[in-house]
């Protein structure tokens, strides 16, 4: 028997697998869906892949077709090597993916605490204070700030329900997460004792508008090693378009201190950016050489806004998204060149889909939120995440009850990919999962819903992040050990 039908029978009829390619450094890839592995083509391969792609062959008639050209052995291994990763296989064996849930029960992997759902700047595309927040209004007001009994609730649930023996992760988060300090402040304390006696740690971080970062505040980030995100748009008039206090006043001046002081004194772990991008502040590669060049921020992250399609800064569903996506391929551009020569550069949004990329993370869910990830709101209410918090629809338990495993399970079998028609023929799925489940119901009132809107800019993205990953695999494959994690290999800012 040839070493072609020992792997497919002659006369059965090949047909192409589902997959992606892309072409880097001068040589073909695919992107296998939706396994989410990357596989280098020759040009045999290319070759087998695009005859199939005209009609279905069987194997001799493969060997007919490309022998003359590459040989009969050259043909036999690349055939067989493309049905084995299921790039191609037998059409009459196809069969759709089988729906996996996760293991049950699932441990937290970050609990994202709300110590406070009031905030001291009146952003006007905030989540928190606009018609798009999400809450429950007939079951009551929440508090104003998480008390410190709350707190450490809190932090039991993520202790008992975290993977037993591994580091427990909880993120403070508001509103303004520094309005409510001094709980933040004890219950880290409370945490730290209450880990020690059970043999375990727990790691903190925070996001935080700045505008509060007195010289006691930083010097308790620093010691005690906690993670900081700040929420920042960009140099100052970017920043004071949105980001104001209730009188109207921008928020920059008051802040840019603060952050320098900072990132002077914090050097335990690196401090990032995250930016809110509108309709008005798209200019992505300045506001990006103002946060980490002029201020040091150690990486940048970009969101598009969250919010209502009819409110003014909103990104419009094509026109601009597609500036959106010319802006961030021309950020991602100095991110190769700088990666090529291990140079650090800190555009996230491409070193974050790499790491997937190589990692081979095939999400059937656009997040870990109710999985891995859940929030917990002023009340102790444990939610989907910490943006659905006080939302009675999407309640998973309480720090007191526990998690309602049983909701959360009804929960992932209604979301799990699979059950989103309009996902399933697209071959960005593996990195998408559908989109935010925030962004579905602000923009169709339902978590169920895929993003359509973006299904053309997350296709755009991911195509160039791969173009970027196999240029890296190709003349600096070292680069793209750090996401081994052999934190040795990650490049260093000069």
């Amino acid at each position: 028997m040839s070493a072609l039908a020992e792997t497919t029978t002659p006369t059965r009829q090949l047909g192409v697998g589902e997959f992606h390619t892309f072409e880097a450094s001068g040589q073909r890839f695919a992107y296998m869906v939706p396994s989410a592995a990357v596989f280098a083509m020759d040009d045999c391969s290319v070759a087998v892949v695009e005859l199939l792609k005209t009609r279905p062959h069987t194997p001799d008639e493969l060997l007919a077709a490309l022998a003359p050209r590459f040989g009969e052995q050259t043909v036999k291994d690349a055939v067989n090597e493309l049905n084995r990763i299921r790039a191609i296989g037998d059409i009459a064996a196809k069969a759709p993916a089988p729906k996996i849930i996760p293991l049950k029960p699932m441990p937290i992997q970050t609990l994202v605490v709300n110590v406070t759902n009031q905030c001291n700047l009146s952003c006007e595309y905030c989540y928190e204070y606009g018609e798009d927040k999400i809450v429950d209004t007939e079951n009551g007001s929440q508090p104003k700030f998480m008390s410190a009994e709350t707190a450490r609730a809190a932090v039991d649930l993520a202790l008992r329900e975290s993977n037993p023996g591994k580091t427990a992760h909880i993120t403070f988060f508001g509103g303004e997460t520094l309005m409510n300090f001094k709980v933040l402040k004890s219950t880290v304390a409370y945490a730290r004792e209450t880990a020690k006696a059970l043999n375990r740690e727990v790691d903190f971080s925070l996001t935080t508008n700045a505008t509060l970062l007195q010289p006691d505040v930083i010097d308790f980030l620093a010691d005690e090693r906690i993670g900081v995100t700040i929420s920042i748009d960009g140099p100052q008039e970017i920043q004071d378009k949105f980001r104001v206090f209730s009188n109207g006043k921008g928020s920059y001046d008051i802040a840019a201190p603060k952050i320098k002081a900072l990132l002077a004194r914090h050097k335990s772990r690196p401090i990032g950016a995250r930016v809110t991008l509108t309709k008005q502040t798209l200019d992505v590669k300045r506001i990006y050489k103002h946060l980490f060049e002029d201020m040091g921020f150690w990486e940048v992250g970009f969101a598009p806004v969250t919010t209502a399609p009819q409110r003014g800064h909103a990104l419009e569903a094509g026109p601009g998204y597609d500036h959106l996506l010319e802006q961030f391929r021309a950020l991602a551009a100095e991110f190769l060149e700088a990666s090529l020569q291990n140079r650090h550069h800190g555009f996230s949004n491409v070193r974050e889909t790499l790491q997937e990329i190589h990692m081979g993370h095939a999400k059937a869910y656009p997040c870990g939120a109710g999985i891995g990830l859940l929030g917990v709101a002023t009340d102790g209410e444990v939610s989907l995440c910490h943006r659905f918090a006080g939302s009675e629809n999407h309640r998973f338990g309480s720090v007191t009850e526990g998690i309602d495993r049983a909701k959360q399970a009804t929960f992932l079998d209604e979301h799990h990919i699979a059950n989103k028609t309009d996902c399933a023929t697209c071959w960005a799925r593996p990195i998408c999962g559908g989109g935010c489940y925030h962004e579905a119901h602000t923009r169709y009132g339902t978590t169920t819903q895929p993003n359509l809107h973006y299904c053309e800019w997350i296709r755009g993205w991911t195509h160039t992040c791969l173009e970027i990953y196999g240029e890296l695999a190709v003349k600096n494959p070292g680069f793209l050990r750090q996401f081994d994690g052999d934190d040795d290999e990650a490049p260093q800012r000069h």
